[in-house]
């Protein structure tokens, strides 16, 4: 059994073998990458992933980040390429293909096949001499000099190489397309990163009640209103303008400053200078003037005029934390 200083070693050891393949990569890059990009840029079709093995997961990964930055891709199995997968490509499609060594029996069966159908080619290879390489339009240098696997077996330093090849195609194509925040949130609408981006203020305070009183209100209606509506505020309305607020707390400061309150109205008590933004702010805005004013909810104005409240818990309930 190993102790844990050695486990440790192990791990350190492991992470500066990945980390120094990762920088060799600043050398190995070329001409092939810059063509590649702008060949995607101006691409038709899409961009089809394929590969076998542990390269197979990491294609998988980069067709995620390829589809949710803006460059339609699509994932084939080599294996499964020759078993009516083939059929997923299309003539305007460009083929990338990761393999370590380019010369699997997979690799040599699919490639004819491309051929035949004319499609371009790109690899993201381990073996510049390989049969993959040879025969591709596109050679991305993904050339380890170790496995960190102890018996230079696993594919581990390897598809770390595929992976940020893979990642900085991804951002080349990102950048080059200006891809924006809105862009991104287009493709992201369920998480909470999407709802950082496109979620607004109005979103969610048309979800709650709507609680206010007038200026005369007595402290029992305000209390009630409060209660009722349950966001811990209530805004003062005058005329259809928006006067102030009495908060949870201010009710709490008031029973400390006054002996009895039984001929107060919300008006004695009221904050004048509520906080408020606008029902076209993003969500994600809220949370930090909540943040910056220590305070867990805010009055939400539309043309200036009194529209409701959105509170802490529905900003940490769509997951804008």
């Amino acid at each position: 059994m190993k102790s844990s200083l050695e486990i440790l070693d192990i791990a350190n050891k492991t992470i500066l073998i990945e980390s120094k393949a990762i920088h060799q990569l600043t050398n190995q890059i070329n001409e092939d990458f810059s063509r590649l990009v702008q060949e995607i840029l101006n691409l038709k079709g899409r961009v089809i992933v394929t590969g076998v093995g542990k390269s197979a997961i990491i294609a998988q990964k980069l067709v995620a980040t390829f589809n949710s930055t803006g460059t339609p891709s699509i994932f084939m199995h080599a294996a499964d390429a020759v078993h009516g997968d083939l059929g997923i490509i299309q003539k305007d499609d460009l083929v990338l293909c990761l393999s370590k060594s380019g010369n699997t029996a997979e690799i040599k069966v699919l490639i004819p096949l491309l051929k035949q159908g004319q499609n371009l080619l790109a690899c993201i290879v381990g073996e510049k001499n390989s049969y993959l390489a040879q025969q591709s339009n596109f050679i991305l240098d993904a050339t380890i000099e170790v496995e960190a696997c102890p018996n230079n077996l696993a594919p581990t330093t390897s598809t770390t190489a595929q992976l940020v090849l893979g990642d900085a195609l991804a951002v080349c194509l990102v950048e080059c397309r200006e891809f924006s925040k809105e862009d991104f949130a287009k493709f992201h609408p369920g998480g909470a990163l999407g709802k950082k981006l496109y979620l607004k203020v109005g979103d969610l305070s048309d979800l709650n009640e709507k609680p206010q009183i007038g200026l005369d209100a007595n402290i029992r209606e305000v209390i009630l209103e409060i209660t009722k509506k349950r966001l811990g505020v209530v805004a003062i309305i005058d005329k259809n303008e928006l006067k102030g607020v009495i908060t949870d707390g201010d009710l709490r400061r008031m029973m400390e400053k006054h002996p009895s309150f039984e001929n107060l109205q919300a008006v004695d008590i009221m904050n004048k200078n509520p906080k408020t933004i606008d029902h076209q702010e993003m969500a994600v805005n809220a949370l930090q003037m909540m943040k910056n004013n220590n305070i867990t909810q805010l009055i939400v104005k539309r043309n200036n005029l009194y529209e409701g409240v959105v509170h802490l818990h529905d900003l940490l309930k769509e997951g804008i934390i």
